[in-house]
Protein backbone atom coordinates (compact mmCIF):
# COMPACT_ATOMS: atom_id res chain seq x y z
CA UNK A 1 0.00 0.00 0.00
CA UNK A 2 1.49 3.31 -1.12
CA UNK A 3 0.25 6.47 0.56
CA UNK A 4 1.24 9.70 2.25
CA UNK A 5 0.67 9.32 5.16
CA UNK A 6 0.13 5.58 5.45
CA UNK A 7 0.16 4.66 9.15
CA UNK A 8 -3.64 4.47 9.35
CA UNK A 9 -3.96 1.74 6.71
CA UNK A 10 -5.41 -1.65 7.73
CA UNK A 11 -4.66 -3.18 4.32
CA UNK A 12 -1.48 -4.95 5.54
CA UNK A 13 -3.54 -6.75 8.20
CA UNK A 14 -6.05 -7.89 5.57
CA UNK A 15 -3.63 -9.12 2.92
CA UNK A 16 -1.13 -10.69 5.29
CA UNK A 17 -4.00 -12.60 6.89
CA UNK A 18 -4.92 -13.98 3.45
CA UNK A 19 -1.28 -14.78 2.63
CA UNK A 20 -1.03 -16.87 5.78
CA UNK A 21 -4.42 -18.47 5.20
CA UNK A 22 -3.50 -19.61 1.69
CA UNK A 23 0.09 -20.59 2.54
CA UNK A 24 1.61 -18.08 0.12
CA UNK A 25 5.20 -16.99 0.75
CA UNK A 26 4.89 -13.24 0.54
CA UNK A 27 4.39 -10.01 2.44
CA UNK A 28 2.13 -7.01 2.00
CA UNK A 29 3.78 -3.82 3.22
CA UNK A 30 2.80 -0.20 3.83
CA UNK A 31 5.07 2.26 2.01
CA UNK A 32 5.05 5.95 2.93
CA UNK A 33 5.87 7.74 -0.33
CA UNK A 34 5.64 11.51 -0.83
CA UNK A 35 3.81 12.70 -3.97
CA UNK A 36 6.99 13.93 -5.64
CA UNK A 37 8.63 10.52 -5.17
CA UNK A 38 5.65 8.46 -6.36
CA UNK A 39 6.54 8.17 -10.09
CA UNK A 40 10.03 6.85 -9.37
CA UNK A 41 8.73 4.52 -6.69
CA UNK A 42 6.31 2.94 -9.18
CA UNK A 43 9.18 2.38 -11.62
CA UNK A 44 11.15 0.63 -8.89
CA UNK A 45 8.43 -1.87 -7.94
CA UNK A 46 10.04 -4.83 -9.77
CA UNK A 47 13.48 -4.28 -8.27
CA UNK A 48 11.83 -4.06 -4.86
CA UNK A 49 10.30 -7.49 -5.64
CA UNK A 50 6.71 -6.23 -5.65
CA UNK A 51 4.20 -7.97 -7.94
CA UNK A 52 1.82 -5.05 -7.61
CA UNK A 53 0.50 -2.41 -5.23
CA UNK A 54 -2.42 -0.49 -3.88
CA UNK A 55 -2.43 3.28 -4.08
CA UNK A 56 -4.28 5.44 -1.59
CA UNK A 57 -4.45 9.18 -0.95
CA UNK A 58 -2.98 11.26 -2.43
CA UNK A 59 -1.78 8.95 -5.22
CA UNK A 60 -4.90 7.54 -6.90
CA UNK A 61 -5.03 10.00 -9.78
CA UNK A 62 -1.28 9.78 -10.37
CA UNK A 63 -1.55 5.98 -10.37
CA UNK A 64 -4.06 6.29 -13.19
CA UNK A 65 -1.75 8.50 -15.27
CA UNK A 66 1.35 6.38 -14.69
CA UNK A 67 -0.16 3.02 -15.67
CA UNK A 68 -2.38 1.35 -18.26
CA UNK A 69 -5.84 1.69 -16.69
CA UNK A 70 -8.86 -0.46 -17.47
CA UNK A 71 -12.24 1.03 -18.43
CA UNK A 72 -13.44 1.20 -14.84
CA UNK A 73 -10.43 3.16 -13.60
CA UNK A 74 -10.69 5.49 -16.59
CA UNK A 75 -14.37 6.12 -15.93
CA UNK A 76 -13.87 6.78 -12.22
CA UNK A 77 -10.78 8.90 -12.86
CA UNK A 78 -8.67 7.17 -10.24
CA UNK A 79 -6.79 3.88 -9.77
CA UNK A 80 -6.24 2.12 -6.46
CA UNK A 81 -4.89 -1.27 -7.59
CA UNK A 82 -1.84 -1.92 -9.79
CA UNK A 83 -0.39 -5.15 -11.14
CA UNK A 84 2.01 -6.32 -13.83
CA UNK A 85 0.72 -8.01 -16.95
CA UNK A 86 2.92 -8.90 -19.95
CA UNK A 87 5.60 -6.56 -18.64
CA UNK A 88 3.27 -3.56 -18.33
CA UNK A 89 1.95 -1.87 -15.20
CA UNK A 90 -1.85 -2.15 -15.32
CA UNK A 91 -4.42 -0.54 -13.02
CA UNK A 92 -8.03 -0.70 -11.99
CA UNK A 93 -10.35 0.73 -9.36
CA UNK A 94 -11.68 -1.84 -6.88
CA UNK A 95 -13.50 0.75 -4.73
CA UNK A 96 -16.49 0.26 -7.05
CA UNK A 97 -16.82 -3.47 -6.46
CA UNK A 98 -15.96 -3.04 -2.79
CA UNK A 99 -18.86 -0.63 -2.41
CA UNK A 100 -21.27 -2.88 -4.32
CA UNK A 101 -20.22 -6.14 -2.66
CA UNK A 102 -20.50 -4.57 0.79
CA UNK A 103 -24.06 -3.42 0.13
CA UNK A 104 -24.99 -6.77 -1.42
CA UNK A 105 -23.76 -8.57 1.70
CA UNK A 106 -25.25 -6.12 4.21
CA UNK A 107 -28.53 -5.18 2.55
CA UNK A 108 -29.56 -7.74 -0.10
CA UNK A 109 -31.89 -6.26 -2.70
CA UNK A 110 -30.80 -2.70 -1.94
CA UNK A 111 -30.68 -1.88 -5.64
CA UNK A 112 -34.44 -2.36 -6.15
CA UNK A 113 -34.93 1.40 -6.09
CA UNK A 114 -34.86 4.24 -8.57
CA UNK A 115 -33.43 6.96 -6.32
CA UNK A 116 -30.21 7.31 -4.34
CA UNK A 117 -28.66 10.20 -2.40
CA UNK A 118 -24.88 10.56 -2.23
CA UNK A 119 -23.25 12.94 0.24
CA UNK A 120 -19.99 14.34 -1.13
CA UNK A 121 -18.47 14.70 -4.58
CA UNK A 122 -14.82 13.70 -4.21
CA UNK A 123 -12.87 10.66 -5.38
CA UNK A 124 -14.85 8.20 -3.26
CA UNK A 125 -18.09 9.67 -4.55
CA UNK A 126 -16.97 9.03 -8.13
CA UNK A 127 -16.54 5.31 -7.38
CA UNK A 128 -19.90 5.18 -5.59
CA UNK A 129 -21.73 7.00 -8.38
CA UNK A 130 -20.16 4.70 -10.96
CA UNK A 131 -21.34 1.67 -8.98
CA UNK A 132 -24.87 3.03 -8.58
CA UNK A 133 -25.05 3.68 -12.33
CA UNK A 134 -23.76 0.17 -13.00
CA UNK A 135 -26.65 -1.23 -10.94
CA UNK A 136 -29.20 0.79 -12.88
CA UNK A 137 -30.18 3.41 -10.30
CA UNK A 138 -32.13 5.91 -12.39
CA UNK A 139 -31.67 9.09 -10.33
CA UNK A 140 -28.56 9.76 -8.25
CA UNK A 141 -28.77 12.97 -6.23
CA UNK A 142 -25.35 14.34 -5.23
CA UNK A 143 -25.38 16.71 -2.27
CA UNK A 144 -22.11 18.59 -1.82
CA UNK A 145 -21.00 21.76 -0.10
CA UNK A 146 -19.36 22.96 -3.32
CA UNK A 147 -21.89 22.89 -6.14
CA UNK A 148 -19.22 22.89 -8.85
CA UNK A 149 -17.89 19.47 -7.80
CA UNK A 150 -21.36 17.95 -7.93
CA UNK A 151 -21.88 19.44 -11.38
CA UNK A 152 -18.55 17.91 -12.45
CA UNK A 153 -19.93 14.46 -11.55
CA UNK A 154 -22.92 15.11 -13.81
CA UNK A 155 -20.54 16.11 -16.60
CA UNK A 156 -18.52 12.92 -16.08
CA UNK A 157 -21.38 10.43 -15.63
CA UNK A 158 -24.42 11.87 -17.38
CA UNK A 159 -27.88 13.24 -16.87
CA UNK A 160 -29.00 10.71 -14.26
CA UNK A 161 -26.71 12.58 -11.84
CA UNK A 162 -28.59 15.42 -10.14
CA UNK A 163 -26.55 17.99 -8.18
CA UNK A 164 -28.44 19.20 -5.13
CA UNK A 165 -27.98 21.53 -2.17
CA UNK A 166 -28.18 20.67 1.52
CA UNK A 167 -31.49 22.55 1.74
CA UNK A 168 -33.02 19.99 -0.65
CA UNK A 169 -31.86 16.95 1.31
CA UNK A 170 -35.01 16.39 3.39
CA UNK A 171 -37.27 16.22 0.35
CA UNK A 172 -34.83 13.99 -1.56
CA UNK A 173 -34.68 11.45 1.28
CA UNK A 174 -38.42 10.76 1.09
CA UNK A 175 -37.99 8.85 -2.17
CA UNK A 176 -34.42 7.56 -1.71
CA UNK A 177 -33.86 3.82 -1.34
CA UNK A 178 -30.12 4.32 -0.75
CA UNK A 179 -28.19 6.95 1.22
CA UNK A 180 -24.37 6.97 1.04
CA UNK A 181 -21.96 9.18 2.96
CA UNK A 182 -18.70 9.50 1.01
CA UNK A 183 -17.35 12.47 3.00
CA UNK A 184 -14.94 12.39 5.96
CA UNK A 185 -17.57 14.01 8.18
CA UNK A 186 -18.18 11.83 11.21
CA UNK A 187 -14.68 10.33 11.04
CA UNK A 188 -12.62 10.39 14.23
CA UNK A 189 -10.88 13.76 14.35
CA UNK A 190 -13.21 15.34 11.80
CA UNK A 191 -16.34 17.49 12.26
CA UNK A 192 -19.59 15.56 12.80
CA UNK A 193 -21.99 14.76 10.00
CA UNK A 194 -25.10 16.74 10.91
CA UNK A 195 -28.07 15.20 9.12
CA UNK A 196 -31.68 14.38 9.98
CA UNK A 197 -32.59 11.06 8.37
CA UNK A 198 -36.16 11.05 9.71
CA UNK A 199 -37.59 11.71 6.21
CA UNK A 200 -35.70 8.74 4.72
CA UNK A 201 -37.94 6.22 3.01
CA UNK A 202 -38.82 3.18 5.10
CA UNK A 203 -36.55 0.18 4.53
CA UNK A 204 -33.79 2.18 2.85
CA UNK A 205 -30.14 1.11 2.87
CA UNK A 206 -27.67 3.49 4.53
CA UNK A 207 -23.95 3.19 3.80
CA UNK A 208 -21.15 5.16 5.46
CA UNK A 209 -17.66 4.85 3.97
CA UNK A 210 -16.12 6.00 7.26
CA UNK A 211 -14.76 3.10 9.33
CA UNK A 212 -13.12 4.93 12.24
CA UNK A 213 -15.27 4.91 14.27
CA UNK A 214 -16.87 1.75 12.95
CA UNK A 215 -20.31 2.70 14.26
CA UNK A 216 -20.78 6.26 13.04
CA UNK A 217 -23.57 8.47 14.26
CA UNK A 218 -25.22 8.15 10.84
CA UNK A 219 -25.29 4.36 11.08
CA UNK A 220 -26.53 4.45 14.67
CA UNK A 221 -29.41 6.71 13.67
CA UNK A 222 -30.21 4.54 10.65
CA UNK A 223 -30.33 1.34 12.72
CA UNK A 224 -32.49 3.01 15.36
CA UNK A 225 -34.94 3.96 12.61
CA UNK A 226 -35.05 0.40 11.27
CA UNK A 227 -32.99 0.93 8.12
CA UNK A 228 -30.45 -1.57 6.80
CA UNK A 229 -26.83 -0.43 7.06
CA UNK A 230 -23.42 -1.07 5.53
CA UNK A 231 -20.29 0.23 7.25
CA UNK A 232 -16.98 1.41 5.84
CA UNK A 233 -15.05 -1.61 7.09
CA UNK A 234 -17.13 -3.90 4.88
CA UNK A 235 -16.19 -1.85 1.83
CA UNK A 236 -12.51 -1.90 2.83
CA UNK A 237 -12.56 -5.69 3.10
CA UNK A 238 -14.44 -6.35 -0.13
CA UNK A 239 -12.40 -3.92 -2.23
CA UNK A 240 -9.24 -5.86 -1.30
CA UNK A 241 -10.38 -9.15 -2.85
CA UNK A 242 -9.60 -8.51 -6.53
CA UNK A 243 -6.18 -7.01 -5.89
CA UNK A 244 -5.12 -10.12 -3.98
CA UNK A 245 -6.47 -12.26 -6.83
CA UNK A 246 -4.53 -10.29 -9.44
CA UNK A 247 -1.26 -10.47 -7.50
CA UNK A 248 -1.32 -14.02 -6.18
CA UNK A 249 -3.73 -15.93 -8.45
CA UNK A 250 -6.03 -16.92 -5.56
CA UNK A 251 -9.39 -15.37 -4.75
CA UNK A 252 -9.70 -14.86 -0.97
CA UNK A 253 -12.88 -14.67 1.06
CA UNK A 254 -14.15 -11.98 3.41
CA UNK A 255 -14.86 -14.05 6.53
CA UNK A 256 -16.23 -13.22 10.00
CA UNK A 257 -12.81 -14.15 11.42
CA UNK A 258 -11.05 -11.56 9.24
CA UNK A 259 -13.59 -8.89 10.10
CA UNK A 260 -13.16 -9.64 13.80
CA UNK A 261 -9.38 -9.25 13.42
CA UNK A 262 -9.72 -5.79 11.85
CA UNK A 263 -12.40 -4.71 14.32
CA UNK A 264 -10.09 -5.61 17.19
CA UNK A 265 -7.28 -3.54 15.66
CA UNK A 266 -9.62 -0.57 15.15
CA UNK A 267 -10.71 -0.84 18.79
CA UNK A 268 -7.09 -0.36 19.91
CA UNK A 269 -7.13 3.17 18.48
Amino acid sequence: MIGWPIGHSRSPLIHNYWLRQHGIAGEYRAEAVAPEAFPEFLKSLPERHYVGANATLPHKEAALRLSLPDDRAEAVGAANTLWFESGSLRSTNTDVEGFLANLDASAPGWDQTSDAVVLGAGGSARAVVFGLRERGIARIHVVNRTAERAVALRTRFGEQIHPASASELSSLLTSAGVLVNTTSLGMRGQPPLVIDIAPLRSGAAVCDLVYAPLQTELLKAARAAGHRTADGLGMLLHQAVRGFSLWFGTKPSVTPELRTLIEADLAKT
